[in-house]
């Protein structure tokens, strides 16, 4: 029987401007893979918000589904969030990109307001009660205070979304590239990634990071 670690990742997409950041997602399964842990990729099986074009920016007259697209980075092995077992993991990762604001939250179109998709709620709710730590990159940080009353995470130096985290009653540290932030109390494990201007190089120390402690606060 493996004594490996076994890490739940959750994607929101494909692609930064309409799902998950690409290098965030497949760096954080590299990282879990070198530290010698196990990953299981999932997704919500829903519509993304909407479509992008990559190249223009402009937004696309057609519709994706989240899990399809998010199966691209998991080759195809991946599962619907919905039948995500907190029993089978030890612990959460949430990669970044404008999916986890528009697929796996309201963020991006309602601030302070916004609401979280109930798989991705009960996902925090379930691994936070059985004590298994989250960690959580670029803007995906957003969500925690939103479920968890004064959790501290940090997305860099962003005014505006450090304003919601704060309104929301969560605390903010500063943070810069490469630096991860530990909320000891709620076992959350932070780190800002493409929220600052970075290199892949730096992405992939950052998430080797994160990884790390995750992994290490998993026990």
């Amino acid at each position: 029987m493996s004594n490996k670690k076994e890490i739940a990742v959750v994607l929101s997409g494909c692609g930064v401007y309409d799902g998950a950041e690409i290098h965030e997602s497949v760096l954080t399964l590299l990282a879990i893979a070198r530290s010698g842990a196990n990953y299981r990729v999932f997704a919500p099986d829903a519509d993304q918000y909407h479509v992008v074009n990559h190249i223009t920016g402009a937004e696309m007259p057609e519709k994706r589904n989240v899990l399809v697209e998010a199966a691209r980075i998991a080759r195809g092995n991946i599962s619907p969030l919905s039948k995500l077992d907190v029993q089978s993991f030890d612990a959460l990762i949430f990669p970044g990109g404008f999916g986890v604001a528009k697929n796996l939250s309201t963020f991006a179109t309602q601030g302070v307001g916004f609401t979280i998709d109930n798989d991705v709620k009960q996902a925090i709710n379930k691994f936070h009660v059985s004590g298994k730590p989250i960690g959580v990159m670029c803007i995906a940080p957003v969500l925690i205070p939103k479920i968890l009353d004064g959790a501290e995470v940090t997305v860099g130096n962003d005014t505006g979304t450090i304003n919601v985290i704060e309104k929301m009653n969560g605390r903010h540290k500063i943070a810069s590239q490469g630096q991860v932030v530990i909320d000891h109390r709620n076992k959350i494990i932070s780190t800002p990634c493409y929220m600052l201007d970075a290199r892949i190089d730096e992405i992939a120390d950052s998430t080797q990071k994160l990884v790390d402690k995750v992994i290490e606060m998993i026990g």
